[in-house]
């Protein structure tokens, strides 16, 4: 690893936070994190966007949101989790085919969730979300239960998936994605990286969905998210402030501290913009299913040819996703982020349900 190169630079490491981010299980050498290639196909239905504003969002909106510090909503979730004796179970399920899932089973156990669930549903709604400030050569508190609820939460949108029940679905995504929202806030890059983990596995979801007969389009709730999700940068200079007042950049130069934490800052800013880009490559994906649904199904020759909503653009790049079309595939693309590795690139290749 990096760090080994000097014994100061790993204690250095250490007191910043970043060690727990480069040698957590999400990242890999040099402390970029370990992206599964993405290379999806997908069978979309074609639908409409709903005439009906906000029907359907994916964070809470502002008007349902109260007065209050989403902390100890979070903390009470934790506290109120089951045993762990279902986890194994549970991410079984979560690799399985979502027609393959054993309905009553998964709702039976799902059963013990839900204070964990109503406590996480009550954080999400709060204006604030207060998170203590982070000390340097502390653990992030509660990681592992955070980590339990968000399987537990995408589980629970998966079972609603399963049944058609779309809008019992998007609730659930919305509490992934309110939840993923407020630890991307957070002042600990740990925190962060978490928060950008559970969007980025929400996405999945969002790609059963618009293969599914009648599932509504979630162009505008998509649109409505936040760019970038997480402020990256927030968290940064946190952590450096926090190293510094700790003394702990005093043996460091300022151009030899930034050198030694560089690779592992720049690889969580590529880590915040491949979300943003799975992001907006979903967004895409609902402006050509609106797309089709007005054109008797078929797909459109180039993404200039929809008018019936805005295409969003590449966060990576600034510019159109690469987009071609072949008979009756299309195939959508998008390079690696700036800094990343070929298997970091997304392409998903589309057809339309006959």
């Amino acid at each position: 690893m990096v760090w080994a190169r000097k014994d100061w630079t790993v204690g250095v490491a250490i007191g910043l936070g970043i060690l727990s981010v480069v040698c957590g299980p999400a990242l890999g050498r040099e402390g970029k994190p370990v992206i599964p290639p993405q290379d999806v196909k997908l069978v979309i239905h074609p639908q409409k966007i709903s005439a009906e504003a906000g029907k359907y969002v994916l964070l809470p909106p502002p008007a349902s949101l109260t007065d209050g510090d989403a902390v100890p909503w979070y903390e009470k979730a934790a506290k109120t989790l089951p045993e762990k004796k279902s986890d194994d179970q549970i991410r079984q399920w979560l690799k399985m085919p979502i027609d393959q899932l054993p309905a009553d089973q998964v709702e039976q156990t799902l059963t013990q969730y839900v204070e964990s669930f109503k406590g996480v549903a009550k954080a999400i709604k709060c204006r604030d979300c207060n998170w203590p400030a982070w000390k340097p050569g502390t653990q992030v508190a509660n990681a592992e239960e955070y980590h339990r609820l968000a399987l537990g939460i995408r589980l629970w949108a998966r079972l609603e998936l399963s049944r058609g029940e779309y809008e019992g679905a998007v609730l659930a995504m919305q509490t992934g994605f309110g939840m993923a929202r407020q630890f991307g806030q957070a002042p600990a890059l740990a925190q962060l990286q978490f928060g950008v983990a559970i969007a980025g596995t929400s996405c999945r979801e969002i790609e059963e969905l618009v293969q599914m007969e009648g599932s509504p389009n979630l162009y505008s709730a998509l649109a409505g998210f936040p760019k970038p999700f997480a402020d990256v940068e927030k968290a940064i200079e946190s952590e450096k402030k926090a190293a510094s007042s700790a003394g702990l950049l005093g043996r460091l130069a300022s151009r030899q501290s930034e050198s030694v934490m560089k690779p592992a800052y720049d690889a969580m800013r590529a880590f915040v913009k491949r979300l943003d880009r799975d992001l907006a490559a979903l967004q895409c994906i609902e402006a050509i299913r609106a797309y089709a649904a007005s054109h008797g199904g078929q797909l459109p020759q180039t993404l200039a040819e929809i008018t019936e909503v805005s295409v969003p653009k590449d966060p990576t790049s600034g510019a159109a996703f690469r987009y071609s079309r072949t008979g009756a595939t299309v195939v959508l693309e998008s390079p690696a982020p700036p800094g990343g590795e070929k298997r970091e690139e997304l392409r998903y290749e589309i057809t339309v349900k006959n």
